[in-house]
Protein backbone atom coordinates (compact mmCIF):
# COMPACT_ATOMS: atom_id res chain seq x y z
CA UNK A 1 0.00 0.00 0.00
CA UNK A 2 1.21 3.32 -0.95
CA UNK A 3 1.24 5.68 2.03
CA UNK A 4 0.11 9.54 1.37
CA UNK A 5 -2.62 11.61 1.50
CA UNK A 6 -4.75 9.45 -0.13
CA UNK A 7 -5.25 6.70 2.62
CA UNK A 8 -6.35 7.36 6.30
CA UNK A 9 -5.64 5.57 9.68
CA UNK A 10 -6.90 4.91 12.64
CA UNK A 11 -4.17 4.55 15.53
CA UNK A 12 -5.46 3.04 19.08
CA UNK A 13 -3.51 4.33 22.19
CA UNK A 14 -2.24 6.81 19.61
CA UNK A 15 -1.58 9.67 22.43
CA UNK A 16 1.68 7.99 23.61
CA UNK A 17 3.98 5.73 23.78
CA UNK A 18 3.91 2.89 20.46
CA UNK A 19 0.78 4.09 19.18
CA UNK A 20 1.99 8.25 19.17
CA UNK A 21 4.84 7.18 17.53
CA UNK A 22 3.11 6.04 14.66
CA UNK A 23 0.68 8.38 14.55
CA UNK A 24 3.45 10.30 14.09
CA UNK A 25 5.33 8.04 10.91
CA UNK A 26 2.17 7.98 9.36
CA UNK A 27 1.14 11.25 9.02
CA UNK A 28 4.79 12.29 8.27
CA UNK A 29 3.80 9.93 5.20
CA UNK A 30 0.91 12.41 4.22
CA UNK A 31 -1.23 9.32 5.97
CA UNK A 32 -4.74 11.19 7.70
CA UNK A 33 -4.15 9.96 11.03
CA UNK A 34 -7.32 9.51 13.61
CA UNK A 35 -5.65 8.84 17.08
CA UNK A 36 -8.51 7.04 19.54
CA UNK A 37 -7.54 7.65 23.42
CA UNK A 38 -8.90 8.36 27.03
CA UNK A 39 -6.29 11.14 27.37
CA UNK A 40 -7.85 13.63 26.14
CA UNK A 41 -5.38 16.46 26.89
CA UNK A 42 -2.60 14.61 25.44
CA UNK A 43 -4.36 12.97 22.54
CA UNK A 44 -5.98 16.85 21.31
CA UNK A 45 -1.84 17.68 21.53
CA UNK A 46 -0.76 15.05 19.46
CA UNK A 47 -3.57 14.99 16.66
CA UNK A 48 -3.22 19.10 16.48
CA UNK A 49 0.71 18.57 15.62
CA UNK A 50 0.52 15.98 12.88
CA UNK A 51 -2.52 17.78 11.44
CA UNK A 52 -5.20 14.69 12.73
CA UNK A 53 -7.71 14.24 14.66
CA UNK A 54 -8.79 12.90 18.16
CA UNK A 55 -11.05 10.71 19.31
CA UNK A 56 -11.96 9.75 22.62
CA UNK A 57 -12.21 6.24 22.77
CA UNK A 58 -12.62 3.24 24.93
CA UNK A 59 -12.07 0.62 23.55
CA UNK A 60 -14.26 -1.92 26.27
CA UNK A 61 -17.23 -0.12 24.54
CA UNK A 62 -18.72 -0.92 21.48
CA UNK A 63 -20.60 2.21 21.52
CA UNK A 64 -17.58 4.27 22.19
CA UNK A 65 -16.05 2.80 19.33
CA UNK A 66 -18.45 3.10 17.06
CA UNK A 67 -18.70 6.83 18.34
CA UNK A 68 -14.88 6.87 17.35
CA UNK A 69 -15.03 5.51 14.20
CA UNK A 70 -17.86 7.42 13.09
CA UNK A 71 -16.15 10.71 13.96
CA UNK A 72 -12.48 9.53 12.18
CA UNK A 73 -14.42 9.17 9.21
CA UNK A 74 -16.70 11.95 9.00
CA UNK A 75 -13.01 14.14 9.15
CA UNK A 76 -10.80 11.79 7.21
CA UNK A 77 -13.41 9.34 5.14
CA UNK A 78 -12.89 5.35 5.67
CA UNK A 79 -9.65 4.49 7.33
CA UNK A 80 -7.23 1.58 5.27
CA UNK A 81 -5.48 1.02 8.19
CA UNK A 82 -6.00 0.44 12.15
CA UNK A 83 -3.01 -0.16 14.21
CA UNK A 84 -4.04 -1.37 17.52
CA UNK A 85 -2.00 0.01 20.88
CA UNK A 86 -4.37 0.61 23.00
CA UNK A 87 -3.06 -1.61 26.11
CA UNK A 88 -2.75 -1.68 30.29
CA UNK A 89 0.11 -4.34 32.23
CA UNK A 90 -0.62 -5.34 35.72
CA UNK A 91 1.70 -7.96 37.79
CA UNK A 92 -0.13 -10.28 40.02
CA UNK A 93 0.70 -14.07 40.55
CA UNK A 94 -2.04 -16.93 39.60
CA UNK A 95 -1.77 -17.30 43.32
CA UNK A 96 0.75 -16.31 46.22
CA UNK A 97 1.40 -15.92 50.15
CA UNK A 98 0.82 -12.87 51.88
CA UNK A 99 4.23 -11.47 52.26
CA UNK A 100 3.69 -10.32 55.96
CA UNK A 101 1.52 -13.96 56.79
CA UNK A 102 2.64 -16.87 55.24
CA UNK A 103 -0.09 -18.88 55.84
CA UNK A 104 -2.46 -16.66 54.60
CA UNK A 105 -3.04 -16.90 50.53
CA UNK A 106 -4.36 -14.95 48.28
CA UNK A 107 -6.12 -15.82 44.38
CA UNK A 108 -5.80 -13.92 41.74
CA UNK A 109 -8.06 -10.84 41.75
CA UNK A 110 -10.51 -11.62 39.16
CA UNK A 111 -11.37 -8.39 38.10
CA UNK A 112 -8.24 -7.27 37.33
CA UNK A 113 -7.53 -10.24 35.26
CA UNK A 114 -10.83 -9.61 33.08
CA UNK A 115 -10.05 -5.47 33.06
CA UNK A 116 -6.54 -7.06 31.38
CA UNK A 117 -8.87 -9.19 28.95
CA UNK A 118 -11.31 -6.58 28.43
CA UNK A 119 -8.62 -4.08 27.15
CA UNK A 120 -5.94 -5.89 25.30
CA UNK A 121 -8.16 -8.47 23.96
CA UNK A 122 -11.46 -8.03 23.64
CA UNK A 123 -10.64 -4.03 22.47
CA UNK A 124 -8.04 -5.24 19.68
CA UNK A 125 -10.78 -7.74 18.67
CA UNK A 126 -13.09 -5.27 18.80
CA UNK A 127 -11.62 -2.20 16.57
CA UNK A 128 -10.30 -4.67 14.41
CA UNK A 129 -13.76 -6.33 13.35
CA UNK A 130 -15.22 -2.40 13.46
CA UNK A 131 -12.59 -1.13 11.09
CA UNK A 132 -12.48 -4.30 8.55
CA UNK A 133 -15.88 -4.47 8.41
CA UNK A 134 -15.77 -0.38 6.86
CA UNK A 135 -12.83 -1.32 4.65
CA UNK A 136 -14.67 -3.92 3.03
CA UNK A 137 -16.71 -1.11 1.35
CA UNK A 138 -13.63 0.41 0.11
CA UNK A 139 -12.72 -0.41 -3.94
CA UNK A 140 -9.59 -2.44 -3.77
CA UNK A 141 -5.87 -1.27 -4.67
CA UNK A 142 -3.28 -2.89 -6.13
CA UNK A 143 -3.10 -6.47 -5.81
CA UNK A 144 -6.72 -6.46 -4.64
CA UNK A 145 -6.30 -4.53 -1.32
CA UNK A 146 -8.35 -2.74 0.85
CA UNK A 147 -6.65 -2.47 3.90
CA UNK A 148 -4.31 -3.71 6.81
CA UNK A 149 -4.87 -4.30 10.62
CA UNK A 150 -1.76 -4.55 12.68
CA UNK A 151 -2.29 -5.04 16.34
CA UNK A 152 0.11 -5.40 19.25
CA UNK A 153 1.00 -8.34 20.81
CA UNK A 154 3.95 -8.90 23.25
CA UNK A 155 7.00 -11.11 23.78
CA UNK A 156 5.31 -11.96 26.62
CA UNK A 157 3.03 -13.93 24.45
CA UNK A 158 5.33 -16.29 24.02
CA UNK A 159 7.87 -16.01 27.14
CA UNK A 160 5.09 -14.88 30.11
CA UNK A 161 7.21 -14.33 33.25
CA UNK A 162 6.31 -14.17 37.05
CA UNK A 163 2.99 -12.42 37.66
CA UNK A 164 2.37 -11.80 34.20
CA UNK A 165 -0.91 -14.77 33.84
CA UNK A 166 -2.98 -11.73 32.79
CA UNK A 167 -1.08 -9.83 30.33
CA UNK A 168 0.67 -12.82 28.45
CA UNK A 169 -3.34 -14.39 28.56
CA UNK A 170 -4.36 -11.42 26.88
CA UNK A 171 -1.24 -10.57 24.38
CA UNK A 172 -0.83 -13.90 23.41
CA UNK A 173 -4.76 -14.04 22.48
CA UNK A 174 -3.91 -11.25 20.05
CA UNK A 175 -1.13 -13.39 18.75
CA UNK A 176 -3.42 -16.56 18.54
CA UNK A 177 -5.98 -14.17 16.62
CA UNK A 178 -4.04 -12.75 14.10
CA UNK A 179 -3.57 -16.03 11.47
CA UNK A 180 -7.61 -16.75 11.51
CA UNK A 181 -8.26 -12.97 11.18
CA UNK A 182 -6.66 -12.85 8.03
CA UNK A 183 -7.70 -15.88 6.92
CA UNK A 184 -11.20 -14.64 7.34
CA UNK A 185 -10.18 -11.78 5.34
CA UNK A 186 -8.23 -12.79 2.73
CA UNK A 187 -10.88 -12.58 -0.08
CA UNK A 188 -11.62 -9.46 0.95
CA UNK A 189 -8.05 -7.90 0.79
CA UNK A 190 -7.73 -7.12 4.07
CA UNK A 191 -4.44 -8.30 5.70
CA UNK A 192 -4.03 -8.89 9.28
CA UNK A 193 -0.56 -8.92 11.19
CA UNK A 194 0.55 -8.45 14.84
CA UNK A 195 3.84 -7.49 16.22
CA UNK A 196 5.51 -8.53 19.48
CA UNK A 197 7.47 -5.87 21.15
CA UNK A 198 10.25 -6.80 23.79
CA UNK A 199 11.44 -3.88 26.20
CA UNK A 200 10.50 -0.71 24.71
CA UNK A 201 11.29 2.91 25.91
CA UNK A 202 7.67 4.02 26.49
CA UNK A 203 6.70 7.16 28.83
CA UNK A 204 5.86 4.24 31.70
CA UNK A 205 9.43 3.02 31.30
CA UNK A 206 11.35 5.87 31.14
CA UNK A 207 9.78 6.80 34.44
CA UNK A 208 11.70 4.22 36.42
CA UNK A 209 15.01 4.18 37.70
CA UNK A 210 17.58 4.69 35.54
CA UNK A 211 20.01 1.77 36.89
CA UNK A 212 16.80 -0.37 36.62
CA UNK A 213 16.62 0.45 32.81
CA UNK A 214 20.09 0.15 32.74
CA UNK A 215 19.98 -3.48 34.05
CA UNK A 216 17.13 -4.46 31.24
CA UNK A 217 19.19 -2.79 28.70
CA UNK A 218 21.84 -5.49 29.82
CA UNK A 219 20.03 -8.33 29.43
CA UNK A 220 18.70 -7.88 25.55
CA UNK A 221 21.35 -10.01 23.29
CA UNK A 222 21.66 -6.87 20.60
CA UNK A 223 21.50 -3.87 20.63
CA UNK A 224 22.25 -3.65 24.27
CA UNK A 225 19.30 -0.74 24.53
CA UNK A 226 15.70 -0.77 24.80
CA UNK A 227 13.74 -0.54 21.84
CA UNK A 228 12.75 2.79 20.88
CA UNK A 229 9.01 3.45 19.60
CA UNK A 230 10.28 5.01 16.38
CA UNK A 231 11.11 1.47 15.59
CA UNK A 232 8.12 -0.42 16.04
CA UNK A 233 6.53 2.36 14.13
CA UNK A 234 8.82 1.73 11.45
CA UNK A 235 7.89 -1.71 11.07
CA UNK A 236 4.30 -0.78 10.95
CA UNK A 237 5.15 1.75 7.80
CA UNK A 238 7.16 -1.70 6.35
CA UNK A 239 4.08 -3.77 6.96
CA UNK A 240 1.45 -1.41 5.07
CA UNK A 241 4.06 -1.16 2.14
CA UNK A 242 4.61 -4.82 2.09
CA UNK A 243 1.59 -6.32 0.44
CA UNK A 244 3.20 -9.88 0.76
CA UNK A 245 3.36 -9.53 4.63
CA UNK A 246 -0.17 -11.10 6.02
CA UNK A 247 -1.03 -13.41 8.73
CA UNK A 248 2.29 -12.81 10.42
CA UNK A 249 3.22 -12.10 13.71
CA UNK A 250 6.81 -10.37 14.02
CA UNK A 251 8.97 -10.27 17.50
CA UNK A 252 10.76 -6.77 17.81
CA UNK A 253 13.03 -7.63 20.68
CA UNK A 254 16.94 -7.60 20.00
CA UNK A 255 16.61 -11.04 19.95
CA UNK A 256 15.47 -11.60 23.87
CA UNK A 257 13.84 -14.28 25.69
CA UNK A 258 12.34 -13.57 28.87
CA UNK A 259 13.70 -15.12 31.85
CA UNK A 260 11.21 -16.35 34.32
CA UNK A 261 11.76 -12.78 36.74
Amino acid sequence: MKLDASISAVVTGGASGLGEATARALAAQGVKVAIFDMNGDRGEAVAAEIGGVFCNVDVTSDESVAAGFEKARAANGQERILVNCAGIAIGQKTAARDKVDQSVIKPHDMAAFERVIRINLLGSFRCLSLAAAGMMTLDPLQDGERGLVVSTASVAAQDGQIGQAAYSASKGGVYAMTLPAARDLMNEGIRVNTILPGIMLTPMMAAMPQNVQDALAASIPFPKRLGRPEEYASLVLEMCRNAYLNGECVRLDGAIRMPPR
